[in-house]
């Protein structure tokens, strides 16, 4: 470590002589030492530091006191004086106004250069300096090998614990991921830097030393963060080929069942399937978020914009609210469902188009309605409502397109609200006419007419398949 003044004064090659205690700054360690003949040397000092003179300007006792009280405004750490040029000895002045202000004086005899004092400072400086340095060194060492030794994050942490010997936390997109809770000890915040609006936030409990250690920990952090990010956005996206191959029909039996397992998903238990639809504008950040630790030991998938996630017991709701809770917490818009647990390729199919059903529900939790018969002609492979949706819809959506009807948005209200025009017209606030209008427009745009029962279970039909694809 740096010297301190009493280490300096004790120094035996330099032959100091204090004329008061150090006191409470004994043990302080110098910053630098500065050489001054001038009057007022408090310009070029900025604390911390052995003041050295001769006191060469210091003719009258009054100039000598002044030149103390100066010296201690500046936060000059003590006040060597040599003696032997222009002072045989250190006036009177000095010592007793140095003792009323409480700043250490020694006297620096003739056959010590200042130039030896301030040696032994920068000496030992620079020797604290370079253990500091080479410390961190170690310390960025330990860290590396501890994230790399196969770990990961979690030793990481731990790790960083034990080298500044204190505790710290890790928030991740509003989660805690490692440590107590942070409301029961002073923190210091260092937010971490990934490249994803995902609100991490490394803790590091009071008092800790500021050496640069917990900086290189954030940039570990944060680049492990942004690895992990990547790899589970390439693993969902493989794990939703799949899945969209089997939902289309493209995989079935023994071919669907070796693939699933290739992603981490046993087609021979019971599945129960999540889906997490986010809001527009928010919707990205399903591809690279974390899961919470109770689904930790789940499949994520990315299909159709949704964030898809695989179960493998019959906790659909419990873990379809922790999902939602957990999104909310990280700032997601998202309405989360579920299907029920079904056995086989098969039964995860037919979860998943149960889940597709319930996310129409609207709510922030939908749990699945009972087996219907859209989710089992939307589950089969050979009817083709991709094309009826294609026919019934396509004309609706370009007229929108070119001249904002809201056909489509009437129409699907229309058919949520069974049919009937006011309450269509209230809920859109329009008038009823208006609506009568739409409905006429629509009929003739897209051959189907709503206000028939078999037209309507096309329609019906058609937009539920527009949602799935």
């Amino acid at each position: 470590m740096a010297i301190t003044l009493a280490g300096l004064l004790a120094s035996p090659e330099l032959g100091l002589r204090p004329l008061n205690g150090p006191g409470d700054l004994a043990d302080v360690p110098i910053k630098w030492a500065a050489v001054t003949e001038l009057q007022d040397p408090s310009p070029f000092l900025g604390g911390g530091e052995v003041l050295l003179t001769t006191g060469l300007r210091q003719k009258t006792a009054a100039a000598q006191s002044a030149f103390v009280d100066r010296a201690v405004d500046a936060g000059a750490l003590a006040l060597g004086f040599g003696t032997g040029l222009t002072h045989a000895k250190v006036p009177a002045a000095v010592v007793l106004r140095a003792a009323e202000v409480g700043l250490p004086v020694f006297e620096v005899p003739y056959a010590t250069p200042f130039v030896a004092i301030t040696r032994m400072i920068a000496e030992a400086i620079s020797a604290d300096h370079l253990g500091r340095m080479q410390r961190l060194l170690r310390g960025h060492q330990q860290l590396a090998a501890a994230l790399l030794g196969g770990g990961g994050l979690e030793d990481l942490l731990r790790e960083l614990e034990r080298l500044v010997g204190t505790t710290v936390a890790l928030d991740h997109y509003g989660a805690r991921v490692h440590g107590p809770p942070t409301g029961t000890a002073d923190w210091h915040e260092a937010p971490i830097a990934t490249g994803l609006k995902d609100r991490c936030t490394l803790y590091v409990a009071e008092p800790f030393a500021r050496d640069g250690l917990v900086d290189y920990a954030r940039a570990l952090i944060g680049v492990e963060l942004a690895g992990q990010a990547r790899l589970r956005e390439s693993r969902r996206t493989v794990a939703g080929q799949v899945l969209g191959d089997l939902a289309h029909g493209n995989i079935e039996g023994q071919d669907a069942a070796l693939r699933l397992q290739a992603v981490g998903i046993a087609a021979t238990g019971q599945n129960c399937v999540l889906l997490a639809e986010a809001a527009e504008g928010v919707r990205r950040r399903l591809r690279t978020l974390p899961l919470p630790p109770p689904l930790g030991h789940t499949v994520g998938a990315l299909l159709d914009g949704r964030l898809a996630v695989v179960l493998q017991a019959d906790d659909g709701a419990a873990a379809a609210s922790a999902l939602a809770d957990y999104l909310e917490g990280a700032g997601i818009e998202a309405r989360v469902a579920y299907g029920g647990a079904y056995a086989q390729a098969s039964g995860l199919r037919w979860s998943y188009f149960e889940a597709i059903g319930a996310l129409r529900h609207g709510g922030r939790v939908n749990p699945p309605s009972r087996l219907s018969l859209t989710s089992l002609l939307l589950a089969a492979r050979d009817v083709p409502l991709e094309a009826l949706a294609g026919e019934a819809l396509e004309p609706l959506e370009r007229f929108d397109a070119a001249h904002g009807a809201g056909l489509l948005a009437t129409l699907r209200s229309f058919l949520d609200l069974n049919g009937s025009v006011g309450a269509t017209a209230d809920e859109l606030g329009l008038h009823r006419n208006t609506v009568r209008y739409r409905l006429q427009q629509i009929t003739e745009l897209s051959g189907y007419d709503p206000s028939t029962t078999a037209d309507r279970v096309q329609l019906w039909l058609a937009l539920s398949a527009k949602d799935v694809h």
